[in-house]
């Protein structure tokens, strides 16, 4: 089987044959059929991502796919089964062996591609919005970074709770896509930030994936007790919050890494799936993928992320 993988501290990925592994206990061996790219996976090739495993790990975090074999000890999954995993690795490659007790059964109305898409970006999303920053109807939401992976599902999920979404983006295009996904007022990365939110009544949310200068101009436009969510930092820079100034405004900054619910509380993930999958079923969600790639084109998948050349997501179908 082919594998892109990482085979030592510093090293740049590879699409390698390996052989099939089996799955042991508690386990299940998948024949995978789409993983979503992130750009997580950019940071774990450079070993700054805070779960990066150690070498050799196959790179590729969200996977759906079918299931090939079971380990001992796995009653609730069999054979043929169309499940998604959020794995944190291994998903690009023809096979995987995943933890079944991660693993969540696929609606047969929803594609591979579009289960590969959802886990992480919509997940995230959702978990900052309801679980975390408690988003209510009518408040203002600012999404910055809106048209990227997490960005676009913000802008979904923000609307779906009754927010009125003001989306951040780069060029006409980007916010074009933003708008698309429910979007009342889009603001273009060239603009004053701060000036034009404040205009629009201030930020009661801020989803913020880019950090630097972007957050701190997204911090100065936000309302007295609003709360902000520092999903990412695409731009580089990770800001450094002045505490006097959440003092002043009564401000909230909340942490959210979905990653660390899987050890801390699993449940929270797996019902925010299961959530996610429903709004799907009923056409609530629809994931936007900008490109659908095989696993011998990955690097190219990776330089799109990069390079911020993609909307919505990547994902690779091996």
């Amino acid at each position: 089987m082919r594998s892109y993988q990482i085979q030592a501290a510093g090293a740049a990925p590879e699409l390698i044959e390996t052989d099939l592994p089996e799955p042991g206990d508690g386990q299940v061996r998948v024949a995978i059929r789409a993983c979503g790219l992130n750009f997580a996976d950019l940071l774990m090739q450079r070993g700054t991502y805070q779960d990066t495993p150690a070498p050799p790990f196959t790179l590729g975090m969200e996977t759906a796919g079918i299931v090939d074999k079971v380990g001992t000890n796995v009653t609730h999954l069999k054979p043929g089964d169309r499940i998604a995993v959020y794995s944190g690795q291994g998903g690009l490659a023809d096979f995987g062996v995943f933890d079944a007790e991660r693993a969540i059964a696929l609606p047969e109305t929803m594609s591979f591609e579009d289960a590969a898409a959802i886990q992480i970006a919509y997940g995230t999303s959702h978990i900052a919005l309801e679980h975390r920053a408690r988003l209510r109807p009518g408040e203002n939401l600012l999404v910055t970074g809106a048209a990227g992976g997490v960005g676009l599902t913000a802008v979904e999920v923000g609307k779906l709770m009754g927010a009125t979404v003001i989306a951040q983006a780069r060029g006409a295009d980007k916010l074009a896509v933003a708008r698309a996904a429910g979007a009342d007022h889009l603001i273009d990365a060239d603009e004053d930030l701060r000036e034009r939110v404040r205009a629009l009544g201030g930020a009661d949310v801020v989803y913020d994936a880019i950090g630097g200068d972007v957050f701190k101009a997204a911090f100065r436009a936000t309302n007295p007790e609003g709360r902000l969510l520092p999903i990412g930092f695409a731009g580089g820079e990770v800001p450094q919050i002045p505490a006097n100034h959440l003092l002043v405004k009564n401000l909230t900054v909340i942490g959210v890494y979905i990653g660390g619910y899987l050890t801390f509380r699993p449940e929270v993930v797996r019902n925010s799936f299961e959530t996610l999958f429903r709004w799907h079923g009923k056409g609530r969600i629809k994931p936007h993928i900008s490109h659908v790639l095989p696993l011998d084109r990955v690097a190219e998948g990776m330089g799109l992320l990069k390079e911020r050349k993609s909307t919505g997501k990547v994902v690779i179908t091996p």
